[in-house]
């Protein structure tokens, strides 16, 4: 996930911050600017994939972040809205393939009610779409869950499975999800959890594997 900066080469897996405060927020902002630069650029022909329309071999994906909603650069990601975004994209292995949640009847017990029934209605309305790497984030206790508040997903809510496997072409570029926390509550740390849904991956809090774990705190 980003951004998580670095202090003192040490990985910080909190977000505090002031919303009010421009130098509060902006290593966070900054981080997430770095980031994103190689999205922003042109040298490499990137196809333009859809699920109907998966890249030919050989080709890649372009991961357009203009469809990001309120998290861009030009809207400082939402963090001075104390509304921040955060990004996942999973770790490149190179020729894993996805085995894919894509039957709305066999999900697993554990998997968040609020995915499940996205998934369902998805099923209903677009079946082709089902063949994703879905994505929960939620707060890990009831105090978290409730101090939360809403969250959206851009573009989506999962990794199109047109971006597998990762073959290491060149220019190749991680798909992204964007999470924004449209109201946290202030002034206390919240809990998050992230996991990334197929049937192949695997969850382990311990070894960090399927999953992300952060505390974000907004200071009133």
């Amino acid at each position: 996930m980003r951004p998580l900066p670095f202090e003192d080469k040490i990985e910080k897996t909190q977000i505090v911050y002031q919303g009010t405060d421009e130098k509060s927020y902006k290593l966070y902002t900054d981080t997430l600017d770095d980031f994103l630069t190689n999205y922003r650029s042109d040298h490499v022909q990137f196809q333009n994939c859809s699920y109907n329309d998966p890249p030919p071999k050989g080709k890649i994906c372009e991961v357009d972040i203009r469809q990001y909603g309120p998290c861009t650069l030009e809207n400082h990601y939402s963090y001075h809205k104390s509304a921040p975004c955060i990004f996942l994209k999973l770790n490149k292995i190179y020729g894993w393939e996805p085995v894919f949640y894509d039957d709305p009847s066999a999900l697993p017990s554990d998997m968040p009610t609020d995915l499940k029934e996205y998934i369902k209605d998805k099923g209903v309305k677009q079946q082709h779409t089902l063949s994703t790497v879905w994505v929960s984030c939620e707060g890990e206790s009831e105090d978290d869950r409730n101090n939360i508040g809403p969250i959206q997903y851009y573009p989506r809510r999962g990794f199109p499975g047109y971006y597998y496997p990762y073959e290491n072409i060149d220019g190749y570029l991680s798909p992204l999800v964007a999470i924004h926390f449209e109201r946290p509550a202030r002034g206390t740390g919240i809990n998050v959890e992230c996991k990334a849904w197929a049937r192949n991956i695997k969850h382990d809090r311990y070894d960090r594997f399927g999953l992300v774990r952060f505390e974000l705190k907004i200071e009133p």
